[in-house]
């Protein structure tokens, strides 16, 4: 590492080659932002990989004993010491918080106990949890850390209007940048792919509660009696997966329903590409970066109006919204797509014209630059 450039200490409870919206996040901003070095400490949770090595233009720096349980609980100490090790040996700018999860407590003791140099601690928030999930959730431990996550950030950054309303909630009053995570549009594009003659509709979730499949396959149920060659494409996987295809089983729809598992991010474009409407009936969502890489490859998107997704879903203009937790009302919109070719093409054009001008990874990446430069070094060595 170039002991010349100013250094950027990353807190991320997971990294690659665990993946999610925010693990992505942080490889496609630091692969662009070169006069930093980055430093990012982050549970183990797996004793085949690494403890440390490079992922791209960041220092990995994995703590634990590669036992998931252990490491997430353990991580705000192990991160700590790790931090203070960093910061001994590096110039260091700046602390990044990703999410107000485990091993962000470190920078907030790290502060607490007077041991941060004044460094200042940028906080991301890209939480796509349930409000009642932050309140409530593990005895209200999550609501705590979040606030005490709030109180010690000098800058907040937040990937949706939404999110940075639910902050100031959390009583945060200070300095805060909505900047939105991107898409990346030479993976992410219309290909020449054919569509499937079958009229797919796809979601690529996770299959957890609050990504809404059930409505779904309920929806498709629906729509199945309308138009006869209709299939429901679900890629992902997760704790309501056989719940789920008990549910398909239940409705008759099974042999109409492929539940493709979880597969490679590269490969997401290619089952996007082959489909025809992208669907996702969320109950919670931070933003939604799953309808953006549907709507860069050309897909219309029927979604919920919720959380972070009315930043750039604007109804029969860049998508549909239907009705929460309404079968009937998401099978209405899903088959009014697939009979109005007008309509279709509209919000097609829109929505790939929507993700080019405001979700490309460059701008995002510059964006966080100049929060990165303007928070300043307050290090006082």
């Amino acid at each position: 590492m170039e002991k010349s450039k100013k250094g950027i200490i990353i807190f991320s409870t997971a990294y690659l080659p665990f993946i999610g919206g925010a693990e992505l996040a942080v490889q496609e901003i630091t692969s662009r932002i070169h006069e930093y070095q980055f430093f990012l400490i982050t549970a183990r949770m797996d004793r085949k990989i690494p403890k440390a090595e490079h992922v791209g233009s960041v220092l990995v720096y994995r703590v634990g004993v590669g036992i998931p349980f252990f490491d997430k609980a353990l991580s705000p100490i192990l991160a700590l010491f790790k931090a203070r090790r960093i910061m001994k040996k590096y110039s260091i700018h700046a602390l990044w918080g990703i999410m107000a999860s485990y091993a962000s407590v470190a920078p907030i003791l790290l502060k607490l106990f007077h041991l941060n140099k004044n460094i200042p601690f940028l906080l991301t928030l890209q939480e796509g949890d349930s409000e009642d999930h932050i309140a409530h959730a593990r005895f209200g431990l999550i609501s705590y850390t979040w606030r005490r996550a709030l109180r010690s950030a000098d800058h907040v950054q937040v990937i949706s209007t939404y999110l940075g309303s639910r902050a100031k909630a959390y009583g945060y009053q200070g300095a805060m940048s909505v900047i939105p995570n991107g898409v990346d549009g030479n993976l992410f594009k219309e290909k020449k792919t054919k569509k499937e003659k079958k009229k797919i509709i796809i979601t690529t979730s996770r299959l957890v509660e609050k990504n809404g499949v059930d409505i779904l396959i309920r929806a498709f149920v629906l729509v199945k009696k309308e138009i006869k060659d209709a299939r429901l494409y679900i890629v992902g996987d997760g704790a309501c997966k056989k719940d789920l295809e008990k549910l398909a089983s239940n409705l008759g729809v099974k042999d109409h329903v492929d539940f493709v598992g979880e597969i490679p991010f590269n490969q997401v474009p290619a089952y996007l590409s082959r489909a025809h409407v992208f669907v996702r009936m969320s109950r919670s969502e931070g933003l939604g970066t799953a309808f953006l890489e549907a709507m860069t490859v050309g897909l219309p998107v029927i979604a919920s109006r919720v959380g972070g997704i009315p930043d750039f879903l604007t109804h029969e203009k860049t998508g549909l919204y239907a009705k929460n937790n309404d079968a009937e009302d998401v099978a209405k919109h899903i088959i009014r797509l697939l009979t109005d070719e007008k309509l279709y093409d509209n919000l097609s054009r829109n929505g790939k014209a929507l993700v080019r001008e405001k979700y490309s990874w460059d701008d995002i990446a510059s964006r966080m630059n100049k929060i990165f430069n303007r928070i300043g070094a307050k290090t006082s060595q």
